[in-house]
């Protein structure tokens, strides 16, 4: 199960009463203008569950050797942003750097640009902006870009990650994907992790979007518990 703790009933009042009612007034022209993204690590080498391991095996075969459950030192940290029609923005920190508000802010620069190469128009037609509240998400900086930017910012409740359509649709099926894979340099779990993206079909993304509205709904009918 999933958990989805809400801080206080402010939490709840803002998706019961702003998310929700707002998508019952406006449907997909709400739906429509949001793009999400969060952050996760893409390490080089990653086990497969215990579902992928099974081998087929005869009664008298010795059983499979099993490699030692832990990831290997080296990873990356990517940054994703997707709406309704697809990835938009998919890139890796610079190693030895951190998220912060500046790095956050050029990040958010960046999605900007590639809006307005992919999606031609959505600038103009308004964006909202569905993020955590992570420090760096929120940092002043953060917020004067935003307001520049004229993106609304979509209200999200502290430590909700089934509200999050990068945690509870995107970086799951990712890091099934990936586990097994092996790799040698920085680049390549980049281009594995490009690859992947433009595999998947739009519709794939646009289930993401699609499932905040019954998430939302969830999330507030359990009142802070799991579900």
């Amino acid at each position: 199960m999933a958990l989805c703790k809400l801080p206080s009933c402010y939490g709840l009042s803002v998706i019961r009463s702003s998310n929700l009612q707002r998508y019952h007034e406006e449907e997909y022209g709400f739906l429509s203008h949001i793009v999400t993204g969060d952050e996760t690590w893409c390490h080089h080498f990653e086990l497969e569950s215990k579902r992928q391991n099974k081998q087929w095996k005869h009664s008298t075969s010795p059983p499979p050797k099993k490699s030692k459950a832990v990831h290997t030192s080296s990873s990356k940290v990517m940054m994703s942003f997707f709406d309704h029609n697809g990835p938009l923005l998919v890139e890796f920190l610079e190693r030895g750097t951190t998220i912060n508000g500046q790095r956050y802010q050029a990040t958010l620069q960046n999605l900007k640009r590639a809006m307005k190469s992919k999606r031609p128009g959505t600038l103009s037609n308004g964006v909202i902006l569905l993020h955590d509240n992570a420090r760096p998400h929120t940092a002043n900086a953060v917020k004067t870009t935003l307001q520049q930017f004229r993106w609304e910012t979509l209200e999200h409740p502290p430590y909700s990650p089934d509200l999050s359509p990068c945690d509870f649709h995107i970086f799951g099926p990712l890091k099934q994907a990936i586990r097994g894979h092996r790799f040698t340099t920085d680049d390549e779990v980049c281009d594995w992790v490009q690859a992947w993206t433009r595999q998947q079909p739009t519709s794939f993304f646009k289930d993401g979007i699609d499932r905040l509205v019954p998430q939302w709904d969830k999330c507030a009918n359990s009142f802070g518990d799991y579900f």
